[in-house]
């Protein structure tokens, strides 16, 4: 995975994101302007988990409180589809698309 942290800039984040990593697949996404990766880590920073459903949301603010793992996930296009999850305890955040690991 690659390094993200050149693509975030500075925010009043909730929670910290660690090291910021990506999937070859999102790194080729943002090269070709697909997405535009800071807007939707801010987004995850900012506490705003995107398209997950009412428990995923209700579990990610308790997780807040516990320092446990977060997912977001946002519907960038019709057909794409990309999940931000930062890890337990705040050491990493990684962007990827469905079915990546």
């Amino acid at each position: 995975m690659a390094p993200a942290s050149s693509v975030l800039c500075s925010c009043r984040p909730r929670f910290q994101a660690g090291k910021l990593l990506m999937t070859p697949s999102v790194r080729d996404l943002v090269e070709q302007g697909t997405i535009n990766l800071k807007d939707y880590l801010r987004r995850h920073l900012d506490g705003d988990w995107g398209d997950v459903s009412p428990h995923d949301w209700q579990a990610n603010q308790d997780a807040l409180r516990h320092g446990d793992r977060l997912f977001s996930a946002y519907q960038v296009t019709p057909d794409l589809r990309l999940w931000i999850i930062t890890e337990a305890g705040g050491e990493e955040t990684t962007a990827l698309l469905p079915g990546e690991d």
